[in-house]
């Protein structure tokens, strides 16, 4: 008897201690609704309530402070006091993410644990010509200027509604892949905010054809991604042969009805200059000028933290921004990129499958887990610069817009009155 009772005490002293190890270790509802929206949706930050590490000995994020809304001017820390903490909806993203038991019980990570990934596939990319990009203009062959004609003329509802216009956007862009015939995804399966197992046993591009690299866009984009160092805090150094691609890149996507009708909208909205090189020049600023970030002056910029991605070294690595495809594909191909898994969508029955172009994934980069990022998959890069831009002089800190078949939260966040100091979407139910 005497050991039977033990035995009990025991057990109810170990689920207590099971039950205080859950609070300590950050995982309840309650500290849960304390975490960034940031946390569990933008993947602009990672989740400091997350607990323990993985199974690759990756550190444990801890918030990325956002950027102060739009109007307010923000303080200096040496030269900025960046990443203002943005408001906290983690709570409700919990309870729109409204699994059954069963889900529960197939997706709780056990299943994949142990397991390891087949050997990655290899993903080809013809580089030969983005050398090129860095000759002087002199020497720049440019694709033909997209035929103007009227329907680059913003109507009166496009001009009295951002998501009009932003879908507008959507339908001019004549870049933009097409699932199933210009790539192959696949999603894997899915995961809630907290899992660390891996449910993604490949890679997440199984394919991209060769002709999306040719497109001229693409190729000019792709060559700038190599330009940026990626840890925060580190001071850019840009060369002429880089400012050379710079600028071969907004003069190519300017070439297209994308950022034909972009300008003309944001003249009629007396944001833009008339002057089509001025407005050129305008672009180049606002998406390539340095800035700081990190405590570090120049060394940061709009294109390298949308497009490229940084990672924060203060109060352990964590990645920013990284919200580009493109990106992801290539740097996938390094092997320096691992697909976690897509994040359940916030309704059930809206699983992603390969034709889904607006995704919510979790991944590692150089090591770094991302545990919450969004992504456009297939669009073109002239389409996602003219969103942004647009967004940013003209929308809000949320915009809710229809891109499409999709509806979208594109976030935008500022870095005082004239940098971008986030943009990207968010799939909204």
């Amino acid at each position: 008897m005497d050991g039977l009772i033990r035995g009990l005490v025991d057990v109810a002293i170990g689920g207590n201690q099971r039950r205080g190890g859950d609070d300590d270790e950050g995982i309840s509802r309650d500290e849960r609704s304390r975490s960034t929206w940031a946390d569990v949706v933008s993947g602009e930050e990672e989740d400091q309530n997350r607990a323990g590490g993985s199974s690759h000995g990756r550190r444990q994020n801890l918030e990325e402070n956002q950027w102060e809304k739009k109007g307010e001017r923000i303080p200096t820390r040496n030269s900025h006091k960046e990443d203002q903490e943005e408001d906290t909806y983690a709570a409700k993203v919990a309870e729109k993410q409204d699994f059954s038991e069963s889900q529960q019980e197939d997706n709780d990570g056990w299943e994949t644990v142990g397991k390891k990934k087949p050997a990655r596939q290899s993903h080809k990319v013809q580089k030969e010509q983005w050398q090129d990009y860095k000759r002087p203009a002199s020497e720049q062959h440019y694709s033909d200027e997209v035929e103007t004609y009227g329907n680059l003329q913003p109507s009166q509802l496009e001009l009295s509604g951002l998501s009009e216009a932003c879908n507008k956007l959507w339908e001019l862009d004549s870049n933009r892949l097409v699932p199933g015939n210009d790539y192959q995804i696949d999603c894997g399966d899915g995961k809630r905010v907290h899992e660390r197992a891996d449910m993604a046993e490949g890679l997440l591009f199984s394919w991209v054809s060769n002709e999306a690299f040719r497109k001229p866009t693409y190729a000019r984009f792709c060559s700038l991604l190599d330009n940026y160092n990626p840890n925060e805090g580190y001071k850019e150094v840009v060369t002429e042969e880089e400012r050379q691609e710079q600028a071969a890149f907004i003069e190519e996507i300017s070439r297209t009805a994308v950022i034909k009708y972009l300008h003309k909208y944001l003249v009629l909205k007396d944001v833009a200059p008339g002057s089509y090189q001025e407005f050129k020049r305008m672009l180049t600023s606002l998406w390539f000028d340095l800035y700081g970030r990190g405590g570090t002056s120049g060394s940061s910029s709009a294109f390298e933290h949308v497009f490229v991605g940084e990672i924060k070294q203060s109060g352990g690595e964590q990645v920013s921004g990284f919200h580009n495809w493109l990106q992801f594909y290539l740097e996938e191909a390094k092997g320096t990129v691992d697909y976690q898994g897509y994040i359940f969508p916030r309704r059930r029955g809206e699983i992603p499958d390969s034709e889904t172009q607006l995704l919510t994934i979790q991944f590692e980069w150089n090591g770094v887990l991302k545990s919450v990022s969004s992504t456009l998959v297939g669009v073109s890069p002239e389409f996602e610069l003219a969103l942004y831009t647009m967004c940013f002089f003209m929308g809000r800190e949320e915009n809710h817009i229809q891109l499409g078949p999709y509806n979208v939260n594109v976030k935008c966040y500022r870095l005082g009155n004239n940098r971008i100091g986030s943009a990207f979407p968010i799939a909204e139910s």
